[in-house]
């Protein structure tokens, strides 16, 4: 009789993935403090057009910008583990990172480049084990189960292969926990970061997982970690200690049973092999704030822009949309949404821009802007999109054209 197979799910974490390609590009940087974030600025463009006669990885370090005396509300998106030891971290404004670590070298996000090499080491990843479910620019899931090696020392083995094809291939490391499933997974990957594997099994529970913080189960927040330690819980083991009514009546039926079952390392979600996506965006927060009629020019310049990369994510995903929507956020922070749905469905940049532009005709522009964004929801596959076009009778052309026409005559606003 075959011996039955246990459960075995991996979480894959790039390591320090946005900083990592950067240093692809900039090896000379390799184990000092780094810092991505922000948007390209005037110091960035003049370091390439100073050296643009040499390699890239030839520039001297000393001619990079540094974070010291940095100005705007620029985030950082990830920084290196050198960079990380004077305690920068994600989603750390930069002005407060310059004040961490002044000396260390600021670079912008390159999303082009990100997207290529996210698309590689998934590939990667799908020509070894095909069971994997994507969770974002630089993290999966994979089912090991029934995938050869995947059983071997708990999923060492797979990890390791997978581990090793990716740098072979792309030059950048991934951290890899394998678990009974996705809870666990996504805890052990952060067990031996950088570079590391970790392996748990449902035996390790005390001993490797309760004795964590709260705050390391995923989905366990600020909030309602603050009202675990006001309840005296402050490890995972503290919870699993607790009944299911007790959890029940302190934090209500489903937060309450879905918290005894994470403490008990309790996790029945699958891997999803597919996603279809709710809606697809781009939004940016400026570095001052702007006026709609003072800045008039450049909002225009920002706001085309954003429709260009919206159109161009539902083209590189195969989607089309109908509802166009636009996110508004002013000097006080108080945020506004529009948004406007077509009678047929749209992934031209022309045609985001101007009905993005009607949404803003609705929203009284008397306050600066500190970040603005577009959306397009309603979404189909182009393909099944075209099909309904194609058995459409006239009449709803007919709309159509009357939809286009007042998109013609009504002037946007930043034009």
């Amino acid at each position: 009789m075959p011996q039955r197979l246990i459960r075995r799910i991996a979480h894959l974490d790039m390591d320090a993935f946005y900083a990592s390609v950067e240093l692809l590009r900039y090896p000379q940087l390799k184990g000092l403090p780094v810092v991505i974030g922000g948007g390209r600025r005037s110091a960035d463009d003049a370091l390439l057009q100073a050296h643009a006669d040499v390699p890239l990885s030839r520039i001297p370090v000393a001619d990079f910008p540094r974070l010291a005396g940095y100005t705007g509300r620029g985030v950082i998106t990830t920084a290196t583990y050198a960079a990380r030891q004077s305690g920068v971290g994600s989603a750390m404004g930069l002005m407060k990172a310059a004040k961490l670590c002044p000396e260390a070298i600021l670079l912008p996000v390159d999303f082009a480049e990100i997207r290529r090499y996210s698309r590689a080491f998934k590939d990667i990843i799908l020509d070894i084990a095909p069971l994997m479910e994507d969770r974002g620019i630089d993290e999966v899931y994979i089912d090991f189960t029934e995938v050869p090696g995947g059983q071997r020392d708990g999923g060492r083995v797979l990890a390791r292969l997978i581990q090793k094809t990716i740098f072979q291939q792309t030059g950048l490391t991934c951290s890899v926990g394998v678990a009974p499933n996705k809870l666990l997974a996504k805890m052990a990957s952060e067990f031996n970061k950088p570079n590391g594997i970790s392996i748990v099994f449902e035996e390790d529970l005390a001993t490797m997982i309760w004795p964590l913080a709260c705050r390391k189960i995923n989905g366990i927040g600020p909030k309602a970690d603050e009202k675990l330690q006001r309840l005296g819980i402050r490890t995972i083991g503290e919870l699993a200690q607790k009944e299911v009514d007790w959890l029940i009546d302190h934090f209500g039926q489903k937060t309450g049973a879905w918290l005894f079952d994470a403490a008990q390392g309790r996790d029945d979600r699958p891997v999803v092999l597919e996603s279809e996506p709710v809606s697809i965006s781009r939004e940016t927060t400026f570095e001052r704030d702007l006026h709609a009629v003072h800045d008039k020019a450049e909002l225009g310049a920002i706001f085309t822009r954003l429709c260009e990369q919206v159109a161009a994510d539902l083209a590189s995903k195969g989607y089309v949309g109908k509802t166009v929507g636009i996110k508004l956020r002013f000097d006080d922070f108080k945020s506004v949404t529009r948004d406007q749905t077509l009678d047929y469905f749209t992934g031209d940049a022309k045609t985001l821009r101007q009905v993005a532009g009607l949404c803003l005709k609705r929203v009284p522009l008397t306050k600066r802007l500190r970040l603005l964004g577009v959306r397009v929801a309603s979404l189909m596959r182009l393909q099944e999109a075209s099909d309904i076009e194609l058995k459409k009778p006239l009449p709803p052309s007919i709309h159509r054209e009357d939809a286009s026409n007042l998109i013609a005559h009504s002037r946007p606003l930043f034009d």
